[in-house]
């Protein structure tokens, strides 16, 4: 018997508009700290005002944007404390995190992190800033999830905005393809020294922005 046909799912108008105007914003077309103007992006897009508005909501919840009463929305900026808490953070987590994956996984990092290597380095060779950013995020997010410990790993997820927000600031300092060999080195030092390489790998990115 033939199975029924399983429908695809579509995305919807506020996704399309959010998927569109993060990207907008990873790529550094919408800069930090710019308004993001309800008419303008209405007409721009053909949306209507209310899908704009639930588009904005959804990456406000992201860390991407900031809502404010009664002056609109404009794109998230760190702020030089908000860069060193966020290290601070990362830190805590991440370290805890690749011990765990060490001890874990007999010392070394499992496949999915080699992999999510390879995907930064194949973004980075093609140096669209978006595409960067979402495989440096996948990449860190690897090494959280080999920890196997939930709680870790939504306490990370919860920094995804900034974390993204913190690489487009970055971008000025750091070209593409020293990216690219610096997660190289930063992996082949966690399985050859241990958890402490993370530290000074987001310490050192983190002092460029303070």
């Amino acid at each position: 018997m033939t199975a029924a046909p399983r429908p695809l799912h579509r995305m919807s108008t506020v996704d399309a508009l959010a998927d569109a105007l993060r990207r907008e914003i990873l790529d550094g077309v919408l800069p930090a700290g710019a308004w993001l103007r309800e008419r303008e992006l209405v007409e721009t897009y053909g949306v209507a005002r209310h899908s704009l508005r639930a588009a904005l909501r959804t990456l406000a919840a992201e860390g991407l944007v900031t809502i404010e009463p009664h002056r609109g929305a404009r794109v998230a900026q760190l702020t030089r404390d908000d860069v060193r808490w966020l290290y601070e953070l990362r830190a805590a987590l991440e370290l805890e995190a690749a011990h765990l994956a060490l001890e874990r996984n007999d010392g070394r990092l499992p496949d999915t992190v080699h992999r999510a290597l390879a995907d930064l380095e194949a973004a980075c060779a093609g140096e669209k800033w978006s595409e960067i950013n979402e495989a440096h995020g996948d990449l860190h997010t690897a090494i959280v999830h080999a920890a196997r410990s939930p709680r870790i790993e939504a306490s990370h997820a919860a920094l995804s905005g900034e974390m993204r927000l913190f690489l487009l600031a970055l971008q000025p300092y750091l070209p593409a393809d020293q990216l690219a060999a610096d997660h190289r080195a930063l992996i082949e030092g966690l399985e050859r020294e241990g958890p402490h390489v993370l530290r000074e790998h987001l310490r050192s990115a983190a002092e460029t922005l303070a």
